[in-house]
């Protein structure tokens, strides 16, 4: 790791340590290397910083989008942190082939495939890119979840500290044989959060609330490996 990144990691955890308290325990379950592509809910810019100092030393990279580079300050933050930069609502397909060949390095990759963030803490809809890297890609996908910084604003205005917390599940990998077809990749990434959803406390799933409709048909994890949904208990 360079030294401004050493320098950034230093700087960033400390303001954490003193704006919030961060539940990380089991970020331990990460593996060091990957290639590994980490699907995470966007709640808010506590996000970024908290998964990456987290996740350090870790070779991480992340999908981000294109304009988050228009601000100088948080611009050079996600280039120190290995930021890809992608255009919102089309196919950019420089940036798919940037974070393949990434992942063919033995990175981890971090994808929000809600695409914005909800502010509120509640899942939304998501889009489906993710599913094409990972299909083409063939690396595993692990869902990590972040709750309670949704009161971050909050918090500061009355000077106290922010519990954040971090869920980590259990990996698997996405069987389709073929081209996927729209409906197919509406039902993977659909299976995808659902599994992201059940890390998450109740009042988080937003749109993958009703864990009952949620399927594993595209989802194959390893022997002896429990899926998320029935860790959850559904």
């Amino acid at each position: 790791m360079t030294f401004r990144a050493q320098a950034v990691q230093f700087t960033i955890r400390s303001l954490l340590g003193v704006l919030c308290k961060v539940d990380a325990a089991e970020m331990e379950r990460i593996p060091h290397q990957g290639p590994l592509i980490i699907v995470v809910n966007h709640i808010n810019f506590l996000d970024a910083p908290v998964g990456f100092t987290n996740m350090y030393p870790r070779p991480v990279v992340a999908l981000v989008k294109k304009e988050t580079f228009d601000n100088p300050l948080i611009g050079f933050l996600f280039d120190t942190w290995g930021g890809i930069p992608i255009r919102r609502g089309e196919a950019d397909l420089a940036a798919f082939q940037k974070a393949r060949e990434e992942l063919a390095r033995g990175k981890i990759l971090v994808v929000a495939p809600e695409g914005t963030r909800s502010n509120i803490g509640k899942l939304l809809k998501a889009h489906p890119g993710v599913i094409l890297l990972a299909l083409k890609s063939g690396a595993p996908i692990l869902p990590v979840g972040y709750f309670g910084s949704e009161r971050f604003r909050d918090n500061i205005s009355r000077l106290l500290r922010t519990e954040v917390h971090i869920r980590v599940g259990n990996p698997f990998r996405l069987v389709n044989p073929g081209q996927p077809s729209r409906e197919a990749l509406d039902t993977m990434i659909a299976e995808v959060m659902y599994q992201l959803a059940a890390l998450l406390p109740p009042a988080y799933r937003g749109h993958y609330s009703d864990l009952h409709q949620a399927t594993e048909t595209h989802l194959q994890f390893d022997e002896g490996v429990e899926s998320n949904l029935r860790r959850a208990g559904f």
